[in-house]
């Protein structure tokens, strides 16, 4: 096997990803604080055609070096807004009937593994801060508690990680849905 030159990757440029058909998924950040998170999360979201991201709270906005540092230009794909209070979104994506998804250890989660997303529908996974987690009050408004099971002794992933994990799950679910 040889390994793909980066001009054999067949990569979209900025027009063509924006004007491709998006995974009916959207990203929001609910108080984010590492810069370089909020790069790796644009930067799985590009890979997978997200829709929009929101960056809520405390959640820095590009540009800036150290997100770029980590999203390698994918700040300039995918779409995102900057919403101070994150129930604002949830609100706002709920009227819409997007299916709003915390990713979080809590009662009553599902776990990853056991979520089955349905076609024709759009969803929101939200994603907390490093150190709390999704607030409590947005895991009380949202549809859904989706768990990432994890069997060691730390129960912790990076936000990062976490959305990485969610993302290919929920995608390549999609795209099994959607043959």
């Amino acid at each position: 096997m040889r390994k793909l030159k980066n001009n054999e990757l067949e990569r979209l440029s900025v027009t063509d990803f924006k004007t491709a058909k998006k995974t009916p998924i959207i990203i929001v950040l609910d108080n984010v604080r590492s810069l370089n998170n909020i790069g790796s999360v644009f930067r799985t979201s590009d890979a997978f055609l997200i829709e929009k991201i929101y960056l809520c709270g405390i959640t820095a906005t590009p540009p800036h070096k150290d997100i770029h540092k980590t999203a390698l230009g994918s700040t300039e794909t995918v779409t995102w807004e900057y919403v101070e209070n994150t129930m604002d979104v949830i609100e706002a994506l709920k009227t819409k009937n997007i299916q709003v998804c915390a990713i979080e250890q809590a009662e009553k989660a599902i776990l990853l593994n056991d979520f089955s997303p349905k076609a024709n529908t759009k969803y929101a996974f939200v994603f907390g801060n490093e150190v709390k987690g999704v607030a409590q009050q947005v895991v009380s408004a949202s549809d859904n508690v989706i768990e990432i099971p994890q069997y060691g002794s730390k129960h912790s992933l990076n936000i990062s990680v976490s959305c990485g994990v969610v993302l290919w799950d929920v995608f390549s679910k999609l795209l099994v849905n959607s043959r």
